[in-house]
């Protein structure tokens, strides 16, 4: 008899919307929707596209129905096989072969955002998206020309401050696996961990020209999304690290307590946000915009998926977004709807520019594979992968303090123009 699974999509950039709610309520949380009705019967195995209706059969052989696996794909595949038992250096496992064979399928698609997961590999990528799990308390950025892993935040009280790590340090290798060789949020599940393991961290420290070796002990890490505080008597600002699942309802009480502190005026700094989940910018999105498209998505059969704002909340004050080349993904859903409804003045440098969707599917074995699935579009239409959004007036950063001395917000350059801004309107 035949076997009908139901496959899910966790989906980090997209999802089936969710029902709205009104400023102070919390965040959604994470986005799931069943895209695939698989079944699996004597003949190999049916995909069934629920969103086009399009169906394929993976044979449970080389044949006419794999387009990849022929047979002198499988020819070829054994002869490397033999090749490798015959004269590799070492044992190789077969399981690690097929693994690899896996993953350079993926890697063939050439798009850094699609990888195959094992499912040890997929389990492990689950604890971020439910938000159970135990880390070391640091943020880090990544370069995306050299891929080069740093530490741009030691949160107060976490282990990555108790083991002496340091902003600014570079992540070299996390147990053993170069920083370099993966995107940062594939390396970020290598950190995270069970509560009271150790990860290894090798770092180079530029302030001190050191190599460095961390054992960092995993330990329950809430931290903070949203940050705020007030720069003047009537200006108001809101740093917002990555859109989280709370990150919506964090944001929606920083702002009370400003508004109720005398704010006229708000500056929210989006620098060095690499994203997150988009029911969590438009969430944050809704409260600020009135009503209208937010931003959508197309894929490739020309689906489209809409996000909107209900306008049942709106800002009436002026509003400054801070943008820079570390504003990615999310970040950029946030900039490009502010700057289409012009409802605020973009400040910095050029957004990263990713602008495509991933989501996350598991297979009939465990083992799981993320895929870009989708492009997304601004509510005018601007398609931003590869180019990013261009702010309204770009400003590089500068630290404007002649002594050098510890960050403080008045010698920041960016937040300043946004002050100057912000005061004429």
């Amino acid at each position: 008899m035949d076997e009908q699974r139901e496959y899910q999509t966790v989906t980090e950039e997209s999802g089936n919307k969710p029902e709205k709610k009104k400023r102070g309520g919390t965040g959604w949380g994470i986005l799931i929707g069943t895209l695939l009705t698989v079944i699996v019967g004597s003949a190999g195995i049916y995909l069934t596209c629920r969103l086009t209706g399009s169906q394929i059969v993976v044979t449970s052989g080389a044949g006419e129905g794999s387009a990849v696996l022929d047979a002198d794909a499988v020819a070829k595949i054994n002869e490397l096989a033999a090749y490798i038992d015959l004269y590799y250096y070492d044992d190789a496992g077969a399981q690690a072969l097929k693994d690899g064979m896996y993953a350079g399928l993926v890697d063939g698609v050439d798009d850094k955002y699609s990888t195959y997961y094992t499912a040890e590999e997929y389990a492990q990528s689950q604890i971020s998206m439910t938000g159970k799990y135990y880390g070391i308390g640091a943020g880090l950025t990544q370069d995306t020309s050299t891929m080069v892993v740093s530490v741009n935040k030691v949160y107060e009280g976490t282990p990555s401050e108790a083991a002496g790590l340091l902003a600014e340090d570079i992540i070299l290798s996390v147990d053993d696996v170069e920083s370099t060789t993966m995107e940062l949020t594939d390396l970020v599940q290598l950190i995270r961990g069970e509560e009271g393991s150790t990860v290894h961290l090798e770092v180079y420290r530029p302030a001190t020209d050191e190599y460095l070796s961390f054992d960092v002990e995993r330990a329950n890490v809430t931290l903070p999304s949203v940050a705020s505080e007030m720069l003047t008597e009537e200006i108001g600002y809101i740093r917002i690290e990555s859109f989280e699942t709370d990150t919506a309802s964090q944001f929606e009480t920083a702002l009370a307590e400003l508004e109720n502190a005398g704010m006229q005026s708000l500056v929210i700094d989006l620098r060095y946000n690499g994203g997150g989940l988009v029911d969590s910018v438009v969430q944050i999105l809704d409260d600020i915009l009135p009503e209208g498209l937010l931003v959508y998505t197309e894929d490739k059969y020309g689906n489209r998926q809409e996000y909107k704002s209900s306008g049942e909340t709106q800002f009436d004050y002026p509003l400054a977004v801070l943008i820079n080349g570390d504003s990615a993904s999310a970040s950029e859903i946030f900039a490009g709807a502010i700057q289409d409804y012009e409802y605020g003045t973009l400040i910095g440098t050029t957004s990263f520019g990713k602008g495509i969707v991933q989501s996350l599917f598991k297979l009939s074995d465990g083992d799981a594979v993320k895929l870009t699935t989708a492009k997304y579009f601004t509510p005018k239409g601007n398609y931003i992968h590869g180019v990013g959004i261009t702010p309204d007036i770009e400003l590089e950063y500068e630290y404007l303090n002649p002594d050098g001395e510890a960050y403080e917000m008045q010698y920041d350059n960016q937040i300043q123009k946004a002050i100057e801004v912000l005061s004429e309107e």
